[in-house]
């Protein structure tokens, strides 16, 4: 589906680790054949998720763009959004029609936000396997974000973390913001990601 609105930016934040990549993946996977999609990447001096995301045939290669943000990949999507700026509107203008475009930054703090001028839309994903402090850190990009995304729920009784205290604190912290608990590589929770971005990002 292509459409005369500007591409539709969703930020997809979170620490290394937590899922990022893969649920970009999945909703490439959900997404591409109603929509036309596109993903930048910001990788730690290189351009691994990139090359993981084509390789696995989650979009083209010529649809993804995957930036070196050195040491620092939040800054990149927050104190200087300069590179992914330029790199989206490059996806825009070499594909008529784009609907979406998904922009991966890492921060392992929740403490850095993304540009309001490059995201319409943020995600912030973070790991039960890092125990119940994952949501109760109330950093912004934690309590802020458009959506939480609590992946690996599959792996709470190994790690012992209990699922209903980490609901109790993503409601403390986010109040009525949503979240969901995903287990990203069976694919629960994936659809429910992916209809809330076609839902708040007005695709339909």
């Amino acid at each position: 589906m292509t459409g005369e609105r500007p591409a539709l930016r969703v930020g997809i934040g979170g620490p290394v680790g937590s899922g990022k990549t893969t649920l970009v993946a999945e909703l490439c996977a959900r997404l591409r054949d109603r929509y036309e999609v596109a993903v930048v990447t910001n990788d730690v001096n290189a351009q691994e998720d990139a090359r993981l995301l084509a390789r696995i045939g989650a979009l083209p290669a010529n649809r993804i763009v995957g930036l070196d943000a050195g040491s620092c990949p939040h800054t990149t999507v927050g104190d200087d959004a300069t590179m992914n700026l330029a790199a989206v509107d490059g996806l825009i203008a070499r594909h008529a029609g784009l609907d979406a475009v998904f922009i991966e930054g890492g921060d392992d703090l929740g403490d850095s936000t993304f540009d309001p001028e490059l995201t319409d839309l943020v995600i912030y994903v973070v790991d039960v396997a890092a125990g119940e402090k994952a949501a109760r850190r109330g950093s912004p990009g934690i309590a802020e974000s458009d959506l939480l995304v609590i992946n690996k729920s599959d792996l709470a009784p190994a790690v012992g973390v209990s699922l209903m205290n980490l609901e109790r604190d993503a409601i403390s912290v986010r109040q009525d913001r949503p979240y969901v608990f995903t287990n990203l590589k069976g694919g629960d929770g994936v659809d429910r990601v992916a209809d809330f971005v076609v839902k708040q990002g007005m695709l339909e």
